[in-house]
């Protein structure tokens, strides 16, 4: 039996965890090594007490995951941190004393550091995937969150060139994050030292949004109130790197362009300050929809929109970035409107016809856009095509990280299969 600890800074209930870490992880069980089946453990940080806590433990042994979890702590946040850390080693540290896996597998910079301290507090030594996501430090300067070359940018860089060098394994979201981090992986997939390197971006179960079919998209079309009008949709969050008022011009340049058109926003934050802003803009009631929407309901909102959004900062960070909402987007079969700069999206676009890049933040540009989507033919079929090729959970997200689980553990594997003959 070959054993996992995922190591999550976030809570269970999150939706980043409901939509992309456990999907990923009940993927990687379907896996086999070499005959042998992969058991995995989840270690989550809870800010809020579960009343339901042993009813999603049951939940998860059923999809054959063991979770354990421990308090996160906010109030004064860099001593918080510094203290889950803390907390999050010597559990790691006591977990491979007992259980003794294979593979720590940290998701992003501060699980990671606590799989590498852990392990080095340990004897045994088992393989560190580093998943690496996105540029962490940079992340938190673009956003306006550290200052830039501040002390706590300079100590998380120190700890992120520590880790790049303690770790067995890496992932990545992008290629532009590959050729920046790992420059030449591109060709055999492996770095300078022979550790692996998969690029694998945010993929969503695209069963999920298939399930969606003509007849719902019209009723949720007719529940709306958007019959005969062209609907543009946007997802996620406002504010830091997420472009609002560039995107709420956009809404206004397309409220103008079509005698039809209709604004839905989907968002779980901010959603007084977006409607203030959009009547500001000259939008009535009656011209947009602003709400939110579960992992569940998501795809039909999504699909019964015609075109949708994304604009976000482009930052050196960006770089390094795969919005799940562009997944979602071309699972529903939308064609995508967006700025330049992020991750590997305007190639994306580009190469597979599936959009229009804006060329500034103009209404002219934002009307050469729209033209240039109304002009794409067959863009449903096409995107929902992209979006199999590029994003599908099973074919693409758990097959690249069973790949790069089984480059881990080849010196294990290769060691049972000798004792076994």
């Amino acid at each position: 039996m070959i054993r996992s600890l995922y190591i999550c800074y976030f809570g269970m209930r999150e939706p980043l965890v409901q939509t992309q870490v456990l999907p990923y992880l009940r993927e990687l069980k379907k896996g086999e090594y070499a005959g042998q089946r992969l058991k995995i453990s989840i270690l989550t940080f809870e800010s809020d007490t579960l009343s339901d806590t042993e009813a999603i433990k049951q939940r998860l042994k059923d999809d054959g995951i063991e979770w354990y979890s421990l308090p996160y702590h906010k109030r004064f946040s860099v001593v918080a941190t510094a203290w889950d850390i803390f907390r999050g080693t010597l559990f790691v540290r006591r977990f491979i004393s007992r259980e003794r896996p294979d593979i720590l597998h940290g998701r992003v910079h501060v699980p990671t550091l606590m799989g590498a301290l852990g392990r080095k507090l340990s004897r045994r030594k088992p393989k560190l995937l580093f998943d690496i996501r996105g540029f962490f430090p940079e992340e938190y300067t673009d956003a306006g969150v550290w200052p830039e070359n501040g002390w706590l940018y300079r100590i998380a860089k120190r700890v992120e060139k520590w880790l790049l060098a303690e770790s067995d394994g890496f992932v990545v979201l992008t290629e532009k994050a590959r050729t920046i981090l790992f420059p030449g992986s591109k060709e055999n997939g492996v770095d300078k030292l022979g550790r692996p390197v998969e690029v694998i971006p945010c993929c969503v179960d695209l069963k999920r949004f298939a399930e969606v079919d003509e007849a719902q998209r019209t009723r949720m079309r007719a529940k709306l109130g958007v019959e005969g009008r062209r609907v543009i949709v946007y997802v996620g969050s406002f504010g830091g790197w997420y472009l609002t008022d560039e995107m709420l011009d956009f809404f206004a340049s397309a409220r103008d362009y079509y005698d039809n058109g209709f604004t839905m926003i989907l968002t779980q934050r901010n959603g007084e300050s977006v409607r203030k802003r959009l009547l500001e803009r000259g939008f009535t009631e009656g011209d947009f929809y602003l709400g939110t929407a579960t992992p569940a309901e998501l795809p039909e909102f999504v699909s019964a929109a015609d075109i949708a959004l994304s604009f976000i900062k482009a930052c050196y960070s960006k770089q390094s970035s795969s919005p799940t909402k562009i997944a979602e987007y071309l699972a529903c079969g939308l064609p995508i409107v967006t700025n330049r700069g992020v991750g590997d999206i305007d190639d994306l676009i580009e190469s597979n016809h599936v959009g229009a890049i804006i060329k500034d933040f103009s209404p002219a540009s934002y009307r050469e856009a729209l033209q240039q989507i109304d002009g794409l033919n067959g863009v449903e079929l096409t995107c929902r095509e992209v979006a199999a090729t590029e994003f599908d959970l099973e074919a693409v997200g758990g097959q690249k990280y069973a790949r790069v689980y089984g480059r881990l553990l080849e010196g294990r594997i290769r060691r049972c299969i000798d004792s076994e003959s």
